[in-house]
């Protein structure tokens, strides 16, 4: 039996919102934030645009700040973009 996989929309996003809580609670700066994990500015950008980022950046600003997955990521649902 082959499986046809089927090309849905998903309803929800990850949204970095906490994280950028995270950093103003702290007062730290993007900048310093890039400095303290070692994660490019290519990818601070993108997650500012609620983009994908792997895992191994995720793991390194946690490692950084000293804290959860949880506490930089949530799930929300997907905004849809008007045209």
């Amino acid at each position: 039996m082959i499986m046809v996989k089927k090309n849905t929309e998903l309803k929800t996003q990850f949204s970095y919102n906490p994280l950028w809580h995270l950093l103003i609670d702290r007062g730290i700066k993007k900048q310093e934030l890039q400095k303290m994990s070692d994660v490019s500015a290519t990818s601070i950008a993108k997650m500012g645009r609620c983009e994908n980022v792997t895992m191994d950046v995720l793991l390194r600003i946690c490692e950084a700040l000293d804290c959860q997955l949880s506490d930089i990521v949530e799930r929300v649902p997907r905004q849809i973009e008007e045209k």
